[in-house]
């Protein structure tokens, strides 16, 4: 599934991935392939992102903590979130 992750200065990354782990408003809850569709709100936390080749944005690098090659974080503010047809975006503070 495609993930793209937004905030108001800048896009932090846009990619391929197999997994996405949020934390909800309403408690944490992963998202994977053909997921149906959904609209969340989020509260801070930390996104876990789980994809086979990991790429963020130059600029913006900095900003996600590697856990393993294929694993990274975000840490979060607050956010949304929706998945439809296979694409997930995130909106975060």
């Amino acid at each position: 599934m495609t993930l793209e992750i937004v905030s108001p200065e800048s896009k932090l990354f846009q990619g391929e991935v197999t997994s996405v782990s949020l934390p909800g408003v309403d408690g944490s809850f992963q998202i994977l392939n053909h997921h149906a569709p959904i609209v969340a709100t989020l509260k801070k936390g930390e996104v876990k992102i789980a994809a086979p080749s990991f790429k963020p944005e130059k600029e913006v690098a900095e900003k996600f903590h590697k856990i393993n090659d294929q694993t990274y974080t975000l840490a979060i503010e607050s956010g949304t979130i929706e998945m439809k047809d296979n694409k997930v975006i995130v909106l975060v503070d």
